[in-house]
C-alpha cells in the first residue's frame, strides 16, 4: 500500500529550501512559458528569483481561472461546534493551557446556528472542532452531520484525524470533504507546536489524506499555517503531497488553503513573517502548477487583500466568519480561536465579489441524490 510518507521521508528540509533559493531568473522564465509545469517549475515560481515576474504571473494565474472556473466563487460558511481540546498547539486559542470557557454545541444550538448560516443563502459548510475525541468524536460529528444534512449541498470538516474505518462512517452519512492542514511539515518545528496531545504525532497527521482517498472521499483540502517555519518550503511539501495525492486518489478533488499565523488568546509571534507580495506569488503558484486546484481565503486575511486576490486565482472564499462555537446566533461573546480580519458581511462581501465581475456561487455540486 502506498504512503505519501514513503516519499516524504526521502526529502531533506534545508536541501529542499537551498534547491529554491537557488533557482535563477531563467529558471523562472523557463516555468513562465510552459503549459504543463512540475515541481521543479513550481520551486522556481516561490523562489526569491520570482519576484520581479510577479505581475506576469498574477496575469498567467487570472487566465487560468477563468479558462477552468469561469467568473464564478464559491462562497461557504465555517461553524464552530465545539471548543474543547485536548492538544496544546502553541498558536491556537483553543489550546488545552488556555484558561477559556469550554463549550459544546447541543443538536438544539447547532441547528439554531443552521437557521442564521440558512438566511445568509449558504450551501457549503465547514464544521470546525477541537480535537477532544470524548466529547467531540465521532459519534458526535456523525450526529452533527446527520442533524445538518437536509440544509446544505456540502457538508465539510476540519476537526481531528479519523481512522479510515471512521471517515467511511462519516461519508455514509453525508460528509462531502475533509480539510486536514499539516500546519508544518518540517518534523522538529511541528513538535515544538504540538508537545502534547493526539495531534503531536506527526506521522499520523501525514498520513491522514491518505485515510481519507482510501475511504473515498471526494474531496480533500491542504495547507499549513503560514509563520511557523520558512513558507518557501512548507508550500513545496503542500504541492509534493497534492501531487501525490492526485495521482493515486485519481478519483478524488482537492483543494489548497492559505492560513497565515493571526493573533489569539495566548499569543505566538510569527518565526517567519509571510508578507502579502509573498502570499500573492503563491497563490499564483499553485495556479501554474494546476489549474484544476481549488484554491480558497478565508477571513483571516484583509479586506484589502481579499478584495485584491479574488481576480489572481482563488475559487471560495469564507465570509461573516464566527471562528468561537454559537458565534452566529448562541453565544456571540464566546472565546474565538482567533481574531478574524476581513469583518463584513456577507451581503457585503458578495456585492464586493459581484462589482469585480464575479458571479457568486452558493451551490455548485449536491450529493443529496446518493
Amino acid at each position: 500500500m502506498s504512503h505519501f510518507k514513503d516519499i516524504f521521508d526521502t526529502y531533506d528540509w534545508d536541501t529542499t529550501l537551498k534547491s529554491i533559493f537557488d533557482k535563477t531568473e531563467t529558471d523562472v522564465l523557463h516555468a513562465l512559458h510552459k503549459t504543463k509545469r512540475d515541481l521543479e517549475d513550481f520551486k522556481a515560481l516561490i523562489s526569491p528569483a520570482a519576484k520581479p515576474f510577479l505581475e506576469q504571473m498574477a496575469q498567467l494565474s487570472q487566465q487560468l481561472t477563468k479558462k477552468r472556473f469561469g467568473n464564478t466563487i464559491q462562497m461557504y460558511s465555517p461553524m464552530y461546534l465545539s471548543n474543547e481540546c485536548q492538544n496544546i498547539c502553541t498558536y491556537c486559542g483553543f489550546s488545552m493551557t488556555n484558561k477559556i470557557a469550554r463549550r459544546t454545541l447541543t443538536n438544539t444550538e447547532i441547528l439554531k446556528e443552521v437557521e442564521y448560516i440558512k438566511s445568509k443563502g449558504y450551501d457549503h459548510i465547514l464544521l470546525v472542532t477541537g480535537e477532544a475525541n470524548k466529547t467531540v468524536g465521532v459519534s458526535y460529528i456523525s450526529n452533527a452531520i446527520q442533524l445538518i444534512r437536509s440544509h446544505f449541498a456540502n457538508i465539510t470538516i476540519e476537526v481531528q484525524p479519523l481512522h479510515q474505518e471512521e471517515y467511511e462512517q462519516l461519508i455514509d452519512n453525508g460528509l462531502y470533504a475533509v480539510l486536514v492542514y499539516q500546519e508544518t511539515y518540517h518534523r522538529d518545528e511541528y513538535k515544538k507546536h504540538h508537545p502534547k496531545g493526539k495531534k503531536s504525532n506527526f506521522d499520523f497527521r501525514l498520513d491522514t489524506p491518505d485515510r481519507l482517498g482510501k475511504a473515498g472521499i471526494h474531496k480533500i483540502g491542504l495547507g499549513v499555517l503560514f509563520g511557523l517555519e520558512d513558507w518557501r518550503a512548507d508550500s513545496f511539501f503542500t504541492a509534493l503531497h497534492l501531487r501525490y495525492l492526485q495521482k493515486t486518489y485519481w478519483k478524488t478533488k482537492y483543494s489548497i488553503s492559505f492560513p497565515r499565523l493571526r493573533p489569539h488568546s495566548g499569543g505566538l509571534e510569527p518565526k517567519v513573517e509571510m508578507t502579502d507580495p509573498d502570499l500573492v506569488q503563491l497563490i499564483c503558484a499553485f495556479r501554474l502548477l494546476d489549474e484544476d486546484v481549488e484554491l480558497s481565503i478565508s477571513t483571516r486575511e484583509s479586506e484589502i487583500f481579499r478584495n485584491n486576490i479574488v481576480n489572481l486565482g482563488i475559487t471560495s472564499i469564507s465570509a461573516e466568519s464566527k471562528t468561537n462555537p454559537g458565534g452566529y446566533a448562541v453565544d456571540p461573546q464566546s472565546l474565538e480561536q482567533f481574531e478574524i480580519s476581513d469583518e463584513r458581511s456577507t451581503e457585503a462581501i458578495a456585492e464586493m465579489l459581484k462589482n469585480k465581475g464575479l458571479e457568486v456561487v452558493w451551490k455548485d455540486w449536491s450529493n443529496n441524490w446518493e
